[in-house]
């Protein structure tokens, strides 16, 4: 049946129709949608892990058990699972299991633009890269009979815009594939050195296999363009552009298989032009493996490793034409992204602007506090590097930097990574101030559960930590919770806890205004008479607020009657009032 899908869902189509029956991820744009279209499949079981690294050892866990199984996660979270993919390039697998990875190129939602490639490189283990979602299909599918064939696990790389974009996918039905029988496997299975040691030869035994398997395999297209004297050699995305801006007037050798890469076809390929030319984004993985088996290819000289390309891109570098313009070159106004209005994170970060704090911050909705006119964050690192990092500050600046730094972090990084930056913080007594956003879900990513949450990832009722109760266990005494609606509650909380002897943790909690079971207050309403055009208000940057005709005003299809600006009118002029008089 033909359907048109999303990359993402088409993954999940082939990990259905493959028999997968266990898929773990963490959720990361641009992965995520990959598990939540698996979720809608009653034949496979799906989960939220903690991070990572939790859910490769899930997936692990269930390939072990004789199950074919699955993995999600964008390029940074594959920082997180590298500990044990390497281990597992050794052991193997049982059933078979697939890796999918995601990444970001031009950084649309990450904090730096990584490329997988590497770890594929590094693990030795084999990777493929779909350039639509139709191949993203048929390779989430055949991944399993690759790994079970080369007893390895297999990454298959996603980006940004294969993963987001839609066309056409022939999709068929499930194979039901029985649960392998269990066999202890101890040489196999247990890494310690005596049978590690045993491993490592078979690794590269496997690769010498799968080079050659690369030679002419399906997942690699060769098409020859009969009097060019042009080739171009490419994969995923950037084969798109290529086909959209040559057509077949172009030699071109598309790269499905991405590790490891053959070497006599792309050498005979090379034969065949004048002009080899390499059109990849980010790193120059398949340049410098062409130079390494003898070829002088075109690439890096010729394309940035920044950011993405678009067909615009490759037609003035490789034809030296610029694009025709569709239109005049009207400015388009900036428009940097900004915390909702109503976000519970708004008020806390007021405060702590106004106390003029130095903040660390972590990944989630909350980096938004950085930009103007909050300018509340100093830095932003990785999952859970808040909690970790503000001790080693203090530690480094002493007792004067403890009453004067905190750091913030949410409920769901808190549980990814931020526990053991917790534990360090007790164990090794640094008069830390943390403080927990804790707004219900995991929120950048689009709303998944989590475990503190209390539901999974179906929505089902599920074991739920308590926070409060978790950081008492972890070794901090002092735990306290502050509605970041209260502004005059969070500076107390926040000044008391900093003037405190020990390590303490604020819990600032309010739900995401976002989620469909919060229900939004009638709109506020500005006093023209009585507003001095003072603009106190518009230090919270909501977007419901602006100035018009000197004077504040409030945009009533965006506010929700949270009253954080309310606080911060001297005069009065900020008040609530009915629907009816509001429109």
């Amino acid at each position: 049946m033909k359907q048109l899908l999303i990359g993402n869902a088409a993954v999940a189509r082939g990990l259905y129709e493959a028999g997968v029956r266990v898929v773990s991820s963490y959720p990361g744009t641009p992965s995520t949608e990959i598990t939540e279209f698996a979720a809608k499949y009653d034949e496979i079981y799906c989960e939220w892990a903690p991070n990572e690294k939790v859910a490769t050892e899930v997936a692990f866990g269930a390939s072990l058990a004789g199950a074919r199984s699955a993995c999600a996660m964008k390029h940074v979270g594959l920082n997180v699972a590298a500990d044990p993919l390497f281990t597992m390039s050794y052991t193997g697998v049982r059933a078979g299991m697939l890796i999918c990875v995601a990444d970001d190129p031009a950084m649309h939602s990450s904090q730096n633009e990584q490329d997988s490639r590497h770890y594929a490189i590094a693990a030795k283990v084999p990777m493929l890269e779909p350039a639509d979602s139709s191949e993203a299909y048929n390779f989430a599918k055949a991944a399993f009979e690759l790994s079970e064939k080369y007893d390895t696990p297999v990454m298959m790389r996603m980006c940004t815009r294969i993963a987001h974009c839609q066309s056409i996918v022939d999709t068929g039905e499930r194979d039901n594939m029985d649960l392998l029988p269990y066999e202890k496997q101890p040489e196999k299975y247990i890494m310690m050195p005596g049978y590690a040691k045993k491993k490592h030869p078979v690794v590269e035994k496997r690769t010498e296999m799968l080079t050659a398997f690369a030679e002419n395999c399906d997942f690699n297209k060769v098409f020859i363009a009969p009097g060019s004297e042009i080739g171009i050699v490419t994969s995923g995305t950037c084969y798109q552009y290529v086909k959209e801006v040559f057509g077949d007037t172009v030699s071109v050798y598309k790269l499905g298989l991405i590790n490891p890469m053959p070497v006599k076809s792309l050498i005979d390929f090379a034969g065949k032009v004048k002009r080899l030319i390499v059109v990849e984004e980010l790193d120059p993985i398949i340049e410098n493996h062409l130079r390494n088996i003898g070829l002088e290819p075109e690439g890096k000289s010729l394309f940035s490793n920044i950011g993405e390309f678009s067909q615009k891109d490759i037609k003035k570098i490789l034809l030296d034409k610029d694009e025709e313009k569709l239109c005049a070159d009207t400015p388009v106004p900036n428009r940097p992204p900004v915390m909702c209005p109503g976000c519970p994170h708004r008020g806390i970060y007021y405060v702590l602007a106004k106390m003029k704090l130095t903040v660390l911050g972590d990944i989630g909705c909350y980096t938004l506090g950085a930009t103007p006119p909050l300018c509340a964050l100093d830095s932003t690192l990785c999952m859970g590097a808040s909690v970790s990092g503000i001790h080693g500050f203090n530690k480094a600046r002493g007792a004067e930097s403890e009453q004067k730094t905190v750091c913030v972090i949410g409920d769901s990084t808190f549980m990814h990574s931020g526990m053991t930056g917790l534990v360090n913080i007790a164990y090794n007594a640094s008069d830390s101030v943390v403080i927990i956003l804790d707004n219900s879900i995991t929120g950048m990513t689009g709303h998944q559960q989590n475990p503190t949450t209390g539901y999974n990832i179906k929505g089902d009722p599920a074991a739920k930590v308590d926070l409060e109760k978790l950081c008492g266990a972890l070794g901090i005494n002092r735990v306290r919770v502050v509605d970041p609606y209260d502004l005059a509650e969070c500076e107390k909380a926040v000044k008391e806890e900093l003037a405190a002897r020990e390590p303490s943790v604020i819990i600032s909690r309010r739900p995401c205004m976002l989620l469909k079971y919060v229900k939004a207050k009638p709109a506020l309403i500005v006093d023209a008479d009585k507003c001095r055009s003072c603009k106190s208000c518009m230090r919270l940057g909501c977007p419901a607020l602006s100035i018009k005709n000197g004077k504040a005003a409030i945009d009533f299809t965006q506010c929700v009657g949270c009253g954080v600006c309310e606080q911060l009118c001297a005069f009065d002029a900020i008040k609530e009032a009915n629907t009816d008089e509001n429109r």
